[in-house]
């Protein structure tokens, strides 16, 4: 008969609390003379590969993955489809996934999030912004009359020649946003 006696480790934190095993996995706590067996126990709790996949994300570029940036990331890329997100959209899919976290705290995640290169934000109007997780450059359409952003189509785009820049300097990024209404 195989020891199941974990003591210390999520493995025995498992059988009495799965939130608490999930905290120590999180944190990287979870050690355990018998590893197999806490990591089956863990196994138990549903931390399937989704969440290492949103894991790997954050640690792509240099982030730690707390508690609060993996259930980010899971609203925003666990099902690894690219997607346009406002702050408080974010905040309320997270409270909807039984979370408790500021508006506060998702949009200075947010921010920590583009400044590492894993989200870009587009802002509209100069104070409404959206959060893309497609990073590369490409133009968006601005939906007047809903709200929304969504990208647009893959095809090259025009722009005018600008020939008077300033000297010493050149252009770092162009951000495209094509407002359309109905007719």
């Amino acid at each position: 008969m195989q020891d199941n006696s974990v003591h210390g480790c999520a493995g025995h934190a498992a059988r009495r609390s799965p939130k608490r095993a999930s905290e120590l996995f999180e944190s990287g706590r979870w050690m355990c003379k018998n590893e197999p067996v806490a990591a089956k126990a863990m196994g138990e709790l549903a931390v399937d590969e989704t969440l290492s996949y949103e894991r790997e994300w954050l640690r792509s570029a240099g982030l730690q993955p707390t508690r609060q940036r993996v259930t980010l990331a899971r609203l925003l890329v666990g099902d690894r489809n690219n997607k346009h997100v406002t702050a408080n959209r974010l905040h309320s899919q997270a409270v909807h996934a039984g979370e408790s976290m500021s508006l506060a705290t998702v949009y200075n995640t947010l921010r920590v999030l583009c400044s590492a290169g894993l989200l870009k934000e587009i802002t509209v109007d100069g104070s409404r912004s959206w959060f893309d997780t497609r990073v590369d450059d490409h133009p968006h359409f601005y939906w007047e009359d809903t709200g929304e952003l969504a990208d647009a189509s893959e095809g090259p785009i025009s722009l005018p020649e600008i020939s008077d820049l300033p000297e010493g300097v050149e252009i770092a990024e162009v951000d495209v946003v094509i407002r359309l209404r109905r007719k």
